[in-house]
């Protein structure tokens, strides 16, 4: 786990600090997003392939402010990292040739691996990101936001419409609804919970609104309270549109 641990934060610097070069545009990306690599700083690294989304690209949406998108995808990342599963591939926050925007690693996922199978097996994997998503208050977990990796790690992609103030959970990964939560479980939640009164908190304040941050913090209480994965409200959409 140090290994991995210290592997993303080198993955992180380089991200931050390294010369972006852009090679084409993804052209199925609803926001403006685009594939290219990070070089350096030592000659002799290998570039890291990775995917940027420039702010000024972002499609504005009815409930969310306008221009938020890739502060959001860098603190799922945060989140990620603190609850310590690596759900989230690196990503940071830094300028680019189309100004400020997200800039995240690239990962090839197994082509191997057929997601939609995972779900029906209800794949530890993805019972972790479904905890993740309760927490996050994900509004659009696809199946095509879904990286399987060889080894069985699962990663999750595209966060930009998670962290709202009002329920908005959309996802493909309800095989848990209404499960009680694993001891474990229970213990990263708690966790999660101390780490936003301290470092966890301050670095989403600098991602999020203020609100926003209580409202995380007020998500995970309601989810110790029940003890529980959340059901599906039936007062809204349950599942993303379309799906994959």
């Amino acid at each position: 786990m140090e290994g991995r641990q210290a592997a993303r934060g080198d993955v992180v610097s380089r991200l931050r600090a390294g010369d972006l070069a852009l090679e084409g545009r993804l052209v199925n990306a609803s926001n403006a997003s685009f594939y290219g690599h990070v070089s350096g700083p030592a000659p002799d690294e290998a570039p890291v392939a990775c995917v940027y989304k420039p702010v000024r690209g972002e499609r504005p949406l009815g409930d969310f402010p306008d221009g938020t998108l890739a502060a959001r995808e860098v603190a799922a990342y945060e989140l990620s990292e603190a609850i310590g599963w690596a759900i989230v591939p690196p990503t940071v926050l830094r300028d680019g040739p189309f100004g400020p925007g997200m800039v995240q690693a690239w990962l090839e996922s197994d082509p191997g691996v057929d997601p939609v199978e995972l779900i029906r097996q209800g794949a530890a994997a993805l019972r972790r990101m479904a905890l993740f998503d309760a927490v996050a208050n994900n509004a659009d977990r696809k199946i095509g936001h879904l990286l399987p990796m060889a080894d069985g790690h699962v990663f999750g992609v595209d966060h930009g419409i998670c962290f709202a103030v009002e329920p908005k959970l959309r996802t493909v990964l309800w095989n848990w609804r209404g499960e009680r939560f694993t001891a474990p479980e229970r213990r990263v939640l708690t966790d999660l919970d101390g780490q936003l009164a301290r470092a966890l908190g301050q670095r989403l304040d600098e991602l999020l609104a203020p609100e926003e941050v209580a409202a995380t913090r007020r998500r995970i209480a309601r989810l110790l309270r029940s003890g529980r994965f959340p059901q599906p409200d039936p007062d809204r959409p349950a599942v993303p549109w379309p799906p994959f």
